[in-house]
């Protein structure tokens, strides 16, 4: 267990858990983690990586016996959700890469997630077994069929108890309805549908429905010579189940109600920042492509996410962000080097606390930021196998620009573009955060917790 202190944001307990071959300095492209997603109760976290697996954590029960077991994690299932698929058609390989992992409200004992790649989302069932039928009459023990002219006398079959067993099954496959790579999926408030994203249009699912799909949302023009923006992102409102939002290419967020029309395509909001003639340079428009949007618990704000910055709008309020929280404006000196080794094209995601007090994304030399909205403090912290020592203190980090660099302070020249924080999670309740490094995944908890 790691110990951190982050101002304003209270005594922070660490914990770090390799979910695939961390502890080896080698390590293969499909083990990079690609999403990370708590569960609505937290108790579960799941992450998907590029080689089509997903691996779920369970989150341990209050030991007497062991007082700092409680929030750790442990792996509680794996399976291959996708696998590399060719069309013949286009001949065009579909990897098996986990784009989003969403979580179904549970209401029974199984538990349900949505996981999707570039072309299918599979809806799959997480279920647990501890008993085992015995007794059977027209089957021995072993398996095999008994001859029914042997049977004397009728066996009442008996449960009888066997060690856990966690199966994933897949309840549903969603194919065929995406020409380009899916980006976004989102369960609804109703939860009985859900969207699914790509770089050009938004189609509504029914869970129960595979063979057909409504297309909500499309922005492909006529002549594709016309583009001039794609979709990077899509979420469905909290609360209100005709709301949804998604966000362009060109720093754009729509906001549409399918009330007022089937198809979308006109939408009700439009929240988009003036940019700053003073600042407009050659990359000003790849920087300003937004990654991420996210709704708040509270369903009153959303949360933003481009190549420098997060933004906070009020939906009630189109014309700018109410809150602008630089993540690592020392960067943009540096976007020419980073356009020339494609890193400006990276994309970070961001998540709310359970409160919406706060918020955390990631940057690169495995550095992630958190926020406080109510004190307008920040922190920079570092997830490293280096300062994952039990119980350790791990101190907030700065860059320093230029100038002399103090000693706790990492120079802009030295970070490593190579280590990046993409996917992070913030437990739905509690002060617990999930951030994915490459192919580690590192898990920091509340000191009180």
């Amino acid at each position: 267990m790691l110990v951190c202190q982050g101002p304003g944001l209270g005594s922070v307990t660490h914990k770090s858990t390799w979910a695939l071959g961390a502890r080896t300095k080698k390590w293969l492209l499909a083990d990079v983690i690609s999403t990370v997603e708590f569960s609505h109760s937290g108790d579960l976290l799941a992450t998907g990586d590029k080689g089509g697996r997903v691996v779920i954590f369970q989150r341990e029960q209050e030991n007497k016996s062991r007082p700092h077991s409680r929030g750790e994690y442990n792996v509680y299932s794996t399976f291959q959700s996708h696998e590399p698929e060719f069309d013949y058609l286009k001949s065009l390989e579909i990897e098996e890469k986990i784009n989003k992992i969403r979580w179904l409200p549970q209401q029974g004992a199984a538990r349900f997630l949505l996981s999707t790649n570039d072309k299918t989302v599979k809806l799959w069932k997480i279920s647990e077994r501890d008993k085992r039928a015995e007794g059977y009459n027209l089957k021995d023990e072993d398996g095999r069929l008994r001859d029914p002219f042997r049977i004397t006398a009728l066996r009442v079959p008996i449960l009888k108890p066997m060690d856990l067993m966690v199966e994933a099954s897949p309840r549903r496959i969603f194919a065929n309805a995406h020409t380009y790579h899916i980006n976004s999926i989102s369960v609804n408030s109703d939860h009985e549908t859900y969207l699914s994203a790509d770089d050009l249009r938004i189609n509504l699912w029914h869970l129960e429905i595979t063979d057909r799909s409504f297309n909500i949302v499309d922005i492909k023009p006529a002549n594709m010579e016309e583009l001039t923006e794609v979709i990077t992102a899509a979420e469905f409102h909290p609360h209100q189940c005709n709301v949804l939002v998604y966000s362009s290419s060109k720093g754009t967020i729509r906001l549409c109600d399918m009330r007022s029309s089937a198809l979308c395509d006109r939408h009700s909001k439009c929240f988009e920042e003036p940019e700053d003639p003073s600042r407009r340079s050659f990359f000003s428009e790849i920087i300003s492509s937004v990654s991420d949007v996210k709704f708040s618990h509270s369903g009153r704000y959303m949360m933003t996410r481009d190549y420098l910055s997060v933004k906070v709008w009020d939906l009630n309020m189109e014309s700018r962000p109410v809150e602008t929280h630089q993540v690592h404006e020392y960067l943009r000196s540096k976007l020419c080097s980073l356009y020339e080794n494609d890193c400006i094209f990276d994309k970070f995601e961001c998540c709310w606390n359970g409160s919406d007090s706060a918020v955390v994304t990631g940057s690169y030399n495995n550095l992630f930021r958190m926020f406080d909205r109510t004190t307008r403090r920040d922190v920079t912290l570092q997830a490293s196998r280096e300062n994952s020592k039990p119980r350790a203190s791990l101190k907030p980090r700065r860059v320093c620009a230029g100038g002399k660099r103090k000693k706790d302070e990492v120079s802009v020249d030295s970070l490593d573009f190579s280590k990046k924080i993409l996917h992070t999670a913030w437990h739905p309740a509690e002060n617990i955060i999930a951030v994915a490094a490459t192919n580690n995944l590192y898990i920091f908890q509340d000191k009180a917790n």
